[in-house]
């Protein structure tokens, strides 16, 4: 162990190890396939997850400016190969993958964004069968986009003239193939819009290939320019296994140029054969139709009304001296129905007369003041007798009546009757009540007695 040893800094440190990295030409460009974990979208923003396999995991940087040039949406769990370097995050001293490119594993990354697309606008509803235009049976001016040197144009151009010459057919030229073709493929489409109503329908396709030479027909910007046409679209993209997100959102799909033409115009032979039989059934039909007006015709003039018109009238006439007899006799009934009624309504107002109410009322007052009078002589009577009868009971238990026969009744200074010797003292003031008067006496001497006998 040295003498004097060299204390680094934890920064020294990582910086030193990282300096390592950054040296090392194996971590400068490194290739990794596994699986996203702890993969949570941020918006704008730059993106930090985990890839992982059976036995390790390693956390992963990926710059907004790297992250956005993905033609796929990352999800939690997805299989993906990635490129990029290793260095060391110096501020918590650990090491990290920095991706730079991205791009799903198993199907590959146009299978995968592909898909992806699809399910984003099939639930914008840009594929719903509501929404498809339908195809014009007698187009006048028909517009194809399509590569100018391809052979699609030429079997559109000989299929339409074949089975209808009176359509024009104009070709607006575009890439179909290239990192350019969608550009030139929407510009075409928008230069047809541009033109009104010029156009019946509208044919856009190439020849088949593999999916990266579709490729342009499943762009976003294809795919919503087609949407957005206000004539039919035809779309006629590779051969019949082959689908494009073009001929998901097309009015109508062809498996080839050719059947696009023919979806397009209609057989100038089959309408001419048409228009013949329609002509025949046209004819047959008039003349049926002018035998069976002739036939009421001959009916009509053979008709013993007309032979005999005034015979029109009888029928009638008798109907209204029908009508009349009965509407006669119903106003005889609703006559006699209301003088009944207002017979009626007269008994009626004579029982409700005010001065037969009166009259009556008049009656029952006479009749309560004569029954109130005969009751209140009764009640009167009745309560003259009982108080006749109280006042002979309180003549009979009154002490002056009893003190009238020479009895006195004794009370004190406060005026309480004085009824036992037991509630005197001597030199008590009394006062004795006499039947004319009042005497006031003093206690000299109180005697008790029991049973008759004198008590001390």
């Amino acid at each position: 162990m040295a003498d004097n040893p060299v204390y680094l800094s934890v920064s020294d440190l990582n910086f030193y190890i990282s300096q390592k990295f950054k040296n090392d030409p194996y971590l400068h460009k490194v290739f990794l396939q596994g699986e996203l974990s702890n993969f949570r979208f941020r918006m704008h923003s730059h993106q930090y997850f985990s890839l992982k396999d059976d036995k390790s995991k390693i956390n992963v940087v990926m710059f907004r400016s790297f992250f956005e040039k993905l033609k796929f949406k990352p999800e939690e769990g997805m299989k993906v190969y990635v490129s990029g370097y290793v260095d060391v995050y110096g501020p918590q001293g650990s090491y990290q993958f920095y991706a730079q490119t991205m791009e799903p594993a198993g199907l590959g990354a146009l299978y995968e964004q592909l898909r992806q697309l699809q399910e984003k606008l099939e639930k914008e509803g840009l594929f719903n069968e509501d929404h498809k235009k339908r195809l014009p049976l007698f187009p006048d001016r028909i517009a194809v986009v399509t590569s100018a040197s391809g052979a699609v144009i030429h079997d559109i151009m000989v299929t339409a003239n074949r089975r209808f010459p009176h359509a024009e057919i104009d070709l607006y030229p575009a890439k179909v193939q290239g990192d350019e073709a969608a550009d030139t493929i929407v510009a075409s489409l928008k230069q047809i819009q541009a033109q009104g109503d010029k156009y019946d329908v509208v044919i856009i396709g190439r020849g088949g290939g593999s999916l990266e030479d579709l490729w342009p027909f499943n762009e976003e910007k294809v795919v919503r320019q087609i949407y957005a046409m206000q004539m039919p679209v035809i779309s006629s993209v590779g051969h019949e296994t082959d689908t494009t997100l073009a001929d998901l959102v097309a009015d109508a799909r062809a498996a080839t140029p050719t059947a696009a033409a023919e979806y397009a115009t209609p057989n100038l032979a089959d309408v001419l054969t048409k228009i013949v039989q329609l002509r025949a059934r046209l004819y047959a039909a008039m003349q049926a139709n002018i035998r069976a007006k002739r036939q009421i015709l001959d009916r009509l003039r053979n008709a013993p009304v007309l032979q005999e018109p005034t015979r029109i009238y009888d029928q009638q006439i008798q109907q209204v001296d029908m009508l009349t007899h009965r509407l006669n006799q119903a106003m005889s009934n609703q006559l006699q129905h209301d003088r009944s009624g207002v017979r009626l309504l007269q008994e009626r107002l004579k029982a409700l007369n005010p001065g037969r109410r009166l009259e009556q009322l008049e009656r029952e007052r006479t009749f309560i003041v004569a029954n109130l009078f005969s009751t209140m002589t009764t009640y009167l009577k009745d309560q003259r007798n009982k108080l006749n009868r109280t006042m002979q009971q309180l003549d009979d238990i009154s002490p002056l009546k009893t003190i009238s026969r020479g009895y006195v009744y004794t009370t004190d200074q406060e005026g309480n009757t004085v009824t036992s010797v037991d509630k005197l003292e001597i030199d008590e003031k009394l006062k004795l009540h006499f039947k004319d008067g009042q005497v006031q006496v003093n206690v000299e001497n109180i005697r008790r007695e029991k049973d008759g006998n004198q008590e001390k």
